[in-house]
């Protein structure tokens, strides 16, 4: 048996290649869009991909199963569980729970594991010139390192109302089933830490089931289903608003992107005369040195592994927008966004020396240091706003601070005063960073940026109040 696990650290999301060496033959578990990738592996190995696995209808990322499957002319098998409106719109073969699909000398039984959706499945691999019992379970976002995934993403990103309580009594019926398998077969997910698909992952790629059932708190709950249900629903982290439209995307028929596009350079000229149009300008850079100079309008979502995620809240996918960043970059940056379907593209900017050459004058961010940040706090003429998410407030906050998440900060302007000083602040600086470029690109000059965030105030020793 071949095996090779892909992970996309920008979305915290694992693809798998597993092949049968004897039969040149290869399975995709959950490919991600940017599937040269998977043909670059097959290539290598001599070996020639011909089936395609979905876990479940993907909301965090576009699956790029319908790409490979054009290009490498594999067949797609898809759940066929989940009832009415959970039916993929376009050709495939459906699958059951307990059907088995053959891959040469491997097969992969199909396991109905819902919860996190009502249509998911895992996957339980045998190699049968070793063993005839399973080796690997492939659990998409049922079972994750040290977490399960979460049930109430298609009420909170999709506005489904009702499906996270249904979902979370579905979840509780699918770890009973994942408890009654061997503690040896391996455990590879759909993701890792970071990933917003839960609350708790675990940054190591794989696990066993045994270990699951030992250290994972979910069979920690496994006879009592309310505490369970509880425990599964609080805390979860604000799902990204591009989640809705991946759930979408990934069910319908759309258009596919074979190839990574390769994007225009733009004239400052062009710039200005799309920004004046209202198209969107991102600055990747990273925060410091969009701090110490940046084009009035532009927003700083830094090129890092959030990229897409954040590009996600502030985009919308039939709008056009434009990005400022090396073109060393742009490779990297065009497949994050791709990966979330955000292919709308007008073009790139390579650095702001080509506004400031133009005669344009940069902005600022006007930032606090600690000591100014204490004396802020304490004044009631300060509206101290914390960006960060409401389990993070919650768990612990400057007294006083409101608290408006970024990623829903465009919709909430109304919060923010206009008459008083505002200091915004995060955990470490990187969603203040884009807090502070919304609020200036909407007209509001009485912000401070105190950076350092939480991470400082409470390594200082300074008090946090706690809800």
């Amino acid at each position: 048996m071949f095996f090779q696990h892909i992970y996309d650290k920008s979305l915290a999301q694992a693809s798998y290649f597993i092949g049968c060496q004897k039969a040149g033959v290869a399975a995709v578990i959950d490919a991600k869009r940017d599937v040269d990738t998977y043909l670059e592996i097959a290539k290598a190995n001599n070996m020639t991909i011909t089936h395609i696995f979905e876990t479940h209808i993907h909301a965090d990322f576009l699956a790029g199963s319908r790409e490979l499957a054009k290009l490498t002319g594999a067949q797609l098998y898809l759940s066929a569980e989940g009832g009415e409106g959970w039916e993929y719109e376009f050709p495939h073969v459906g699958l059951k729970d307990n059907d088995i699909i053959k891959l040469g000398n491997l097969s992969f039984k199909v396991m109905h594991t819902p919860g996190h959706t009502p249509e998911s499945i895992s996957f339980l691999l045998t190699d049968h010139p070793a063993s005839d019992e399973p080796v690997m379970l492939f659990t998409g976002d049922f079972v994750f390192v040290g977490d399960i995934g979460r049930p109430d993403l298609l009420e909170k990103a999709a506005g489904m109302i009702g499906t996270q309580d249904k979902g979370a009594k579905q979840m509780y019926q699918s770890i009973n089933k994942f408890n009654a398998l061997p503690d040896y077969v391996q455990v590879w997910p759909g993701h890792g830490a970071g990933s917003a698909c839960g609350k708790a992952l675990g940054a190591v790629p794989s696990t066993t089931v045994g270990y699951e059932k030992a250290r994972n708190w979910a069979f920690q709950y496994a006879k009592n289903e309310d505490g369970f249900i509880k425990f599964l629903l609080a805390d979860q982290p604000e799902p990204p608003k591009y989640f809705a439209m991946m759930k979408k995307l990934n069910k319908v028929d759309r258009p596919l992107l074979t190839e990574v596009p390769k994007l225009k350079q733009l004239s400052i000229e062009e710039v200005n005369a799309n920004m004046a149009k209202g198209i969107k300008l991102l600055d990747a850079r990273p925060k410091t040195e969009f701090a110490a100079g940046f084009i009035p309008g532009s927003l700083n979502v830094q090129g890092n592994n959030s990229f897409a995620t954040w590009a996600g809240w502030y985009l919308t996918y039939d709008e056009p927008f434009m990005i400022l960043a090396e073109e060393s970059m742009l490779d990297d940056l065009t497949r994050k966004l791709m990966r979330i379907g955000l292919d709308n593209i007008a073009g790139y900017l390579p650095s702001v020396n080509e506004y400031t050459n133009a005669g344009g004058t940069l902005n600022k961010v006007n930032q606090v240091d600690l000591e100014t940040a204490k004396i802020l706090a304490k004044d009631p003429e300060v509206q101290v706003v914390d960006l960060r998410g409401v389990a993070e407030y919650n768990a612990g906050h400057i007294e006083g601070a409101e608290n408006v998440f970024v990623g829903t900060l465009p919709d909430n302007l109304n919060k923010i005063s206009k008459t008083k000083k505002v200091m915004i602040h995060c955990q470490g600086g990187d969603r203040a960073s884009i807090g502070y470029s919304i609020l200036a690109k909407n007209g509001f000059n009485n912000i401070v940026n105190y950076s350092p965030g939480m991470n400082e105030w409470i390594s200082s020793g300074q008090s946090v109040v706690a809800l």
